[in-house]
């Protein structure tokens, strides 16, 4: 494609041509995460606020001059994209925050945000003629997957933990996955689909490995600027598995200052649970990366050997931003509070983030004058167990209005 350089290495630094079907370097193996290079100068001539401004595409093929791969027809695919941002009305108060906004991924398709990488996944598997696309994930990335391939008709094998929740377990065998359940951890999960990939040629969704997927994933925060009206945030706050999705929305912000669009990056806080937190102790300490358990109810984000590492921390870092871990409780409390006051109903991991806000604002890494934006991963309907968890029981009574009376007041 006319707008694409090429690819870089993210270990070795080297540099291949932007015609070549690459997902890692060939020098570096699967540790050599490749990243799109982007002909800005090109890409200027067609991509600016006002084609934006008269787009009536609302999907995330808007922006399609900054994605690595060619839809061709795009009302083949779902729709996905345009997901709503909202300005909090009373949470921002509640918990000390000058402006508050929430981005709601889980009003995607299938969900959660993952289905910005899911259809670019669908969309070139679909160019290259392939018959099955597979992947590993704790749920999210699979039912997308699963959900965006059914519409233009490939099959799609998964490979998940015993872990994953009913709810994402249930989306993948209704969109028609064949469904693998490998009894140990997502890295367990990841090494089959690996290797399963390997053995049958299966076109590759991995967000780790394959390099356009975050490509995808990066138009949330072309979004959420567009959105903003181009006033971005101080601080954009996400949950972080694997690292990809983080590593997305830095190279967003990133495209459009290199486009003069805006004029700088927002810093990013990066937010784990305290039960499974690869990157957190790796910040903390100033080491590399070592495994952890994955111990955690926010299953989307409890990837204990995480496969995106060098773009996460490089985009945290590059940003001015931080790292912080918060327990389970805060989540589940920030799952309730989110849907109660603000009527965004989340699941654990996209509840995560507004815990990670609330907490680095208490502990002073957030400033009370400075705004934030948190993402809303996906929808809470993929865990109800910890979304009862979290809510708390009903009222049962008789139907007698003097029971009611006795409970109401």
């Amino acid at each position: 494609m006319a707008h694409i350089k090429g690819y870089e290495c993210t270990i070795c630094n080297s540099q291949y041509e932007g015609n070549d079907i690459l997902h890692t370097c060939p020098k570096c193996g699967q540790k050599g995460i490749l990243e799109i290079i982007y002909d800005y100068k090109k890409i200027k001539q067609s991509l600016s606020k006002a084609y934006l401004a008269n787009c009536m595409d609302y999907s995330i093929w808007r922006y399609s001059s900054l994605i690595s791969i060619d839809p061709g027809r795009r009302n083949k695919y779902l729709h996905v994209g345009s997901t709503p941002l909202y300005k909090a009305r009373r949470l921002d108060e509640m918990m000390g925050f000058k402006k508050l906004y929430i981005k709601d991924e889980g009003l995607n398709p299938t969900a959660s945000l993952k289905d910005r990488a899911s259809i670019v996944a669908v969309a070139d598997a679909y160019n290259l003629k392939a018959n099955t696309i597979c992947c590993s994930s704790t749920g999210n990335a699979a039912s997308s997957l699963a959900g965006n391939a059914a519409r233009v008709g490939i099959n799609t094998v998964i490979f998940v933990p015993k872990r994953a929740p009913i709810g994402k377990l249930s989306q993948l065998l209704i969109f028609g996955a064949k469904v693998v359940v490998v009894k140990g951890s997502y890295n367990d999960a990841f090494e089959m689909s690996q290797k399963a990939i390997e053995k049958w040629g299966w076109y590759n969704r991995n967000a780790a490995i394959n390099p356009h997927l975050v490509e995808g994933k990066k138009t949330v925060a072309l979004s959420m600027a567009e959105q903003m009206n181009w006033n971005l945030p101080d601080w954009v706050v996400v949950s972080v598995g694997d690292g990809c999705t983080i590593a997305g929305v830095y190279k967003g912000f990133y495209d459009l200052v290199q486009l003069g669009i805006t004029d700088r990056i927002p810093k990013l806080l990066g937010v784990q649970s305290d039960g499974c937190c690869p990157f957190v102790n790796a910040y903390i300490k100033n080491k590399s990366l070592e495994p952890a358990e994955e111990n955690t109810i926010a299953d989307s984000i409890s990837v204990g050997i995480p496969r995106n590492p060098v773009k996460a921390m490089r985009a945290v870092k590059n940003s001015g931003g931080s790292w912080i871990a918060v327990s389970d409780h805060n989540i589940l409390k920030a799952m309730k509070v989110l849907g109660s006051s603000e009527g965004v109903f989340t699941e654990p991991a996209g509840a995560a983030s507004l815990a990670g806000a609330e907490e680095a604002l208490k502990i002073g890494i957030i400033k009370a004058e400075e705004t934030v934006c948190i993402i809303a991963t996906g929808n809470g309907l993929k865990d109800t167990k910890n979304a009862m968890e979290a809510a708390g029981k009903p009222i049962y009574i008789e139907p007698d209005i003097n029971e009611l009376i006795k409970v109401i007041g």
